[in-house]
């Protein structure tokens, strides 16, 4: 007689009690007869003694094979065929397809393996083969964890047989669960997601639900008693929740209801404590542990499968938020009255929850009520009870009569509206100034206009005569190349003020503003007031007297600032305005000082790195109106920049929009008719000439870091980057020893043998290109090798090329026969240039800053160019530029934390930080 038990961790063990029988021809028999009895097995006899028997051992493969292949039970004991029984039971689900995978890990690698999925009537069968259970395989434990253990062990080898080896997939998983090899690409994720999936199957069982009942008491919010009622479930597949008495109640369902209600309290404790129903298994929750169950208990019961739900109305938690409204006198006839950022207005702050303005009387009800969940107008809603009070607070303490200032100044005060200002509304003037969906009157187009405006430029310049009626200054912050030239020339040939308007800009565009102030307004009459012969004096201030347009750079506002300030003015304009980003410097204190009727920032990048710029910029346009760095800082910047405050965000949004209008090329209502612009990294490896300097630059500067610390160490970190972008440029940049750019014909650089590559194929195709670095040293190398190379001109636009010259050099370049390259310094020719003629854009090294790139590609994307614009990055293999490229790329918020202050961020990483920064990586250099 053949018997056998199972032991967890050395398989089946099979013995014989009479080795003289002759067993039946079977797999179990031939196995026993061919084996070797190594094993010991500890059997239970009837005098309640045990025995030490040896036994045959079988895997579990194996003793799937031997049991599944046994039909008959001569010979057999009763152990033997309750084992063969449990294999065929499991043989059976295997077959039914109630298996699932699962990814575990052993022995230092993941492993994939079949188990059961699960589910009540497994669990019933489970129950009854643990009672059916032989003496002598209990001696080794508890029933349910040694048949647990049998049927893990079992079903694996079960379901990988009937699958069958021969139909290995291509995916690692599918091998490892046909074939059971090691998974290669196991994760603790991977095998989380399918425990998650096999939990969620209830295969034959009906799923939990708990659904949240509401009192009907009206005056439950102001209670601290109420309870509400937790409805205990069950769902059927494809049926409605159905509650489950606890009296006449199915016994399988009543069990699984329990079993399940305890899963839902061991995710849940709080549900531990709570009174229940003694008719039902609902449970009685008060108020403060519905609070909670909304908010946090909802995400764990979910997570473990449990379904919640809510009463109807409860979609989502009814944010409170305040609405404003604003009412000023109707605006008198234009340029008869100004109305200025002083005018007395009155406005009147509202609370709302969700989509209900409350009244006074139910913001009392709300702010005495005992919990986040309160009643309102019949219905129940949750909202922030803490929020709610703090909000009709404000609106007690703000709603009253001020200026415009006043009003503006609630958002940045020390008490800022403590929730979001979801909607503005006003009457009179100020209804089109807040309003940001209304647009101001329409003007004529004024006759003297040598232009065709389209739709969006007639609408800037009725919104720049709008804000210039009022008083008020404004930042039109159109992309570069949208007009925003021939929009303020408009404004100024239709005004034609009594006194003149002082624009500022950067020095390399006072030619095109005398020009295009030439071409679009004729009449105008332009005094420039820029060189060593300007004027001054009494022949200054009658040539401004003369004038409607005096043009003049920002380092000569600066220069001349006492006499300017003396001078009569009707606005102020400042062009480029980035330029008084910087609020403390000479030039940015000067044009805030320069007293004007009216106020105009004109710039394409109002934000270039920090909302300090903006503030700036307001600043001048409208002083004061954001208050001081200081409070900016601490009120809006850290909140938005640092802590990624979406309440302070909005609130930002709503004070500057109605004096900012900013329109971007790329929306297809704004312009339809410009080519597109298509943007590309191109790579280059180093050489091995650039490769060794570039590690003895990284070697160096790690060595130094090492020894010094604070500005000493920053200062070593940034001259350490700006030798490697010369490295990477070419070895000549960095050594500025004169040396050829070739040697022996070939290229010291790879860069630069890409860039020439690009430019053959450029002038191939008989196409003008712009190229950009922010080196003039480099330029000064790279402009003779290429006039060599190609025989054509090379100009050369950078900081120390007189204005005459840069206007020379433009008016050539874009001329049909002009030259086909452009070689430019990314500070002096990044602005304010109309360079359409060219269609290709190269940025030979990398500015780190996406926002100072743009404008540099803006002076060939604008209006007027005709053909699509192809934009290149140059970056070197392996190095610092592509590391810092690739940060750039794939996560915007790093990028806006790198450009943040330059490339300062970089010296306040750690040095093993820095070392995997700026390290030179394996296929830098080339073949």
């Amino acid at each position: 007689m053949l018997h056998g038990l199972w032991s967890p961790g050395a398989g089946l063990l099979v013995w014989r009690d009479d080795e003289s029988d002759r067993l039946p021809d079977s797999p179990l028999a031939r196995a026993v007869a061919n084996g070797k009895f190594r094993h010991r097995a500890t059997v239970l006899q009837p005098s309640s003694e045990t025995e030490q028997i040896r036994a045959q051992a079988f895997t579990p493969l194996a003793t799937a094979e031997v049991l599944l292949g046994t039909d008959w039970d001569e010979g057999l004991a009763s152990d033997l065929i309750y084992l063969r029984h449990v294999a065929r039971g499991l043989d059976r689900w295997v077959r039914a397809g109630r298996v699932v995978p699962e990814v575990y890990r052993a022995e230092g690698e993941w492993w994939t393996r079949w188990r059961l999925v699960g589910g009540e009537r497994q669990r019933a069968w489970l129950a009854e083969l643990a009672a059916a259970m032989p003496p002598v395989q209990r001696q080794l434990g508890p029933a349910s964890q040694i048949l647990a253990d049998f049927v893990a062990e079992l079903t694996d080898p079960i379901a990988r047989d009937l699958i069958g080896l021969d139909d290995h997939g291509s995916h690692p998983l599918i091998e490892s669960l046909i074939g059971g090899d090691p998974l290669i690409r196991g994760t603790q994720a991977l095998a989380r997601s399918f425990d998650t999936w096999r939990t969620s199957l209830t295969v034959d069982e009906p799923e939990l639900v708990l659904r949240l009942l509401e009192p009907d008491d009206d005056e439950a919010d102001l209670r601290d008693d109420v309870l509400w009622r937790l409805e205990v479930c069950l769902r059927p597949e494809g049926e409605a929740p159905q509650p489950i008495p606890v009296r006449n109640a199915d016994p399988v369902l009543l069990r699984i209801a329990v079993r399940k209600l305890g899963e839902a309290i061991a995710a849940y404790p709080r549900l531990r404590d709570v009174p229940s129903d003694p008719h039902s298994l609902d449970l009685l929750l008060p108020t403060s542990v519905v609070t909670d169950l909304v908010v946090h208990g909802a995400l764990e019961l979910r997570a473990n499968g449990i379904g919640l739900l809510l009463p109807r109305s409860w979609g989502s938690i009814a944010a409170p938020s305040l609405r404003l409204k604003v009412e000023s006198p109707t605006v008198v006839a234009a340029n008869t009255s100004v109305v200025g950022m002083n005018e007395l207005v009155t406005y009147n702050w509202q609370l709302a929850v969700g989509y209900t303005v409350l009244t006074a009387d139910e913001m009392a009800r709300l702010i005495h009520a005992k919990s986040d969940l309160v009643r309102l107008r019949g219905h129940w809603v949750q909202a922030d009870h803490a929020a709610l009070a703090k909000a009709a607070k404000f609106v007690a303490a703000h709603t009253g009569e001020g200026t415009l200032n006043d009003l503006i100044g609630q958002f940045g005060a020390a008490d800022p509206p403590p929730v979001p200002v979801m909607e503005v509304t006003a009457t009179g003037w100020a209804q089109t100034l807040l309003d940001v969906d209304r647009k101001p009157a329409e003007v004529a187009v004024p006759a003297g206009l040598n232009a065709e405006l389209r739709p969006y430029q007639r609408r800037g310049l009725d919104w720049l005569s709008f804000m210039s009626t009022l008083g008020i200054g404004g930042v039109l912050a159109d992309d570069m190349g949208l007009g925003k030239t021939v929009q303020l020339l408009a404004l100024l040939e239709h005004e034609r003020a009594a006194h003149p308007t002082l624009l500022v800009c950067p020095m390399s565009v006072v030619g095109n503003w005398q020009r295009e102030a030439s071409r679009f307004t004729p009449d105008l009459r332009v005094q420039v007031h820029h060189g060593s012969g300007r004027l001054a004096g009494e022949e200054l201030a009658q040539a401004v007297a003369s004038a409607d347009l005096v043009i003049t750079t920002y380092a000569l506002v600066a220069k001349d600032f006492e006499q300017l300030k003396e001078l009569t003015w009707d606005r102020v304009v400042l062009d480029e305005a980035q330029h008084v980003k910087n609020a403390g410097t000479a030039q940015s204190k000067a044009v805030r000082s320069v007293p004007a009727r009216h106020r105009i920032a004109l710039t394409g990048t109002p934000v270039e790195n920090r909302l300090e710029e903006l503030r700036a910029i307001l600043d001048f346009a409208n002083p004061k109106m954001l208050g001081s760095p200081q409070s900016f800082r601490a009120k809006f910047a850290i909140p938005i920049e640092r802590e990624h405050d979406d309440n302070a965000a909005a609130r930002l949004r709503t004070i500057t929009s109605p004096f900012v209008l900013r329109r971007v090329k790329t929306d297809p209502t704004v312009i339809s008719d410009l080519p597109d612009k298509f943007e590309m990294t191109m790579r280059a490896n180093l050489t091995e000439e650039q490769a060794a300097l570039y590690r003895a630059i990284v070697d160096e500067m790690l060595k130094q870091i090492d020894k010094s610390e604070g500005m000493s160490r920053k200062g070593a970190v940034l001259a350490a980057l700006t030798r490697l972008k010369q490295v990477c440029n070419h070895p000549a940049h960095f050594l500025g020893d004169g040396s050829n750019v070739l040697r022996r014909g070939k290229h010291r650089s790879g860069k630069l043998g890409l860039v020439e590559d690009i430019v053959e194929s450029v002038l191939a195709d008989d196409e003008k290109a712009l190229l950009f670095t922010q080196f003039r040293e480099f330029g000064e190398m790279v402009t003779p090798y290429l006039r060599d190379r190609f025989d054509v001109d090379v100009p050369f636009l950078h900081g120390g090329v007189s204005k005459r010259g840069r206007d020379s050099m433009v008016t050539k370049f874009q001329g049909e026969d002009g030259p086909p390259l452009m070689l430019l310094s990314l500070k002096a020719g990044g602005t304010g240039l109309n360079l359409t003629a060219a269609n290709h854009v190269v940025h030979l090294d990398r500015w780190w800053n996406p926002a100072v790139e743009n404008q540099a590609t803006d002076r060939a994307f604008r209006i007027g160019q005709r053909k699509d614009v192809q934009v290149r990055k140059l970056i070197c293999v392996g190095t610092v530029e592509e590391r810092i490229d690739e940060m750039l790329a794939s996560k915007q918020e790093l990028a806006d934390l790198a450009v943040g202050s330059g490339e300062s961020w970089v010296t306040e990483l750690s040095t093993d930080q820095l070392r995997d920064l700026l390290s030179l990586g394996a296929d830098a250099v080339g073949e």
